[in-house]
């Protein structure tokens, strides 16, 4: 018996670390810039935090297809994130998953068109944060829900409650939190450009483009970022 018990130990640690290498791998793969790989490999896993980097490299990977298939991924990688929810319902990162790829969809249709994906994206993201209070992204997510929809004007802002006083403290949430992440200063800028304020939005960038960009994904943020930067001067 205890043979028995010693063996299924062993096999269900390197279950276990099999799972955390294949992990890993998905995650080099989407670092490389290799999305459509990583989210295949990652799925494959079948655990919740494998879907949810499933989800994430496939919003990421819309980004750099045609516009004629930009729908079918934002769906694909929200369909990725319901599953991963599915796996396990306190996993943050899937609700923040499945917000950022319904914030990706509301912004490719148009947010006016999307008003009640709007509202799906803020419950999501609220879960996210309630679930792990330190999730920097999520924060980031919300103040860029509020500035997005506080620009589209009064109907927008009472259909959802989005609130511009609501969008530098998620911000500076998140910085507090990774402030060496350039992504989170640059939606930052983006964010006060949409208020008007370019000169608080080019000391962001001005911050976010020294910063180390070591992935394919930070590497593309920076050049996006230094042609913002070029054209606020």
């Amino acid at each position: 018996m205890r043979t028995s018990v010693m063996i299924l130990a062993l096999t269900t640690t390197l279950a276990a670390t099999a799972h955390a290498q294949s992990q890993a791998a998905a995650q080099a793969l989407y670092d490389q810039g290799k999305w459509q790989e990583a989210a295949t490999v990652a799925a494959a896993l079948n655990t919740s935090a494998g879907l949810a980097l499933a989800a994430e490299a496939t919003t990421a990977g819309a980004s750099l297809v045609a516009d004629s298939q930009k729908k079918a991924l934002f769906q694909k990688a929200q369909d990725y994130a319901n599953a991963a929810i599915s796996k396990d319902k306190n996993n943050a990162e899937a609700y923040f998953e499945l917000a950022r790829a319904q914030g990706r969809l509301a912004q490719f249709v148009g947010i006016l068109q999307s008003l009640g994906l709007a509202g799906d994206m803020k419950k999501n993201l609220d879960q996210a944060v309630a679930l792990n209070s330190k999730l920097a992204g999520a924060y980031v997510a919300l103040g860029l829900w509020h500035a997005n929809l506080d620009a589209k004007g009064f109907i927008a802002r009472r259909a959802t409650g989005a609130d511009r006083n609501q969008i530098a403290p998620n911000f500076e949430k998140a910085l507090a939190l990774e402030p060496n992440t350039a992504i989170h200063r640059i939606e930052y800028a983006n964010a006060l450009i949409l208020l008007g304020k370019k000169t608080d939005a080019a000391a962001q960038l001005q911050r976010a483009v020294t910063l180390p960009a070591e992935t394919f994904w930070e590497k593309r943020d920076q050049e996006t970022a230094k042609k913002t930067l070029a054209g606020l001067k």
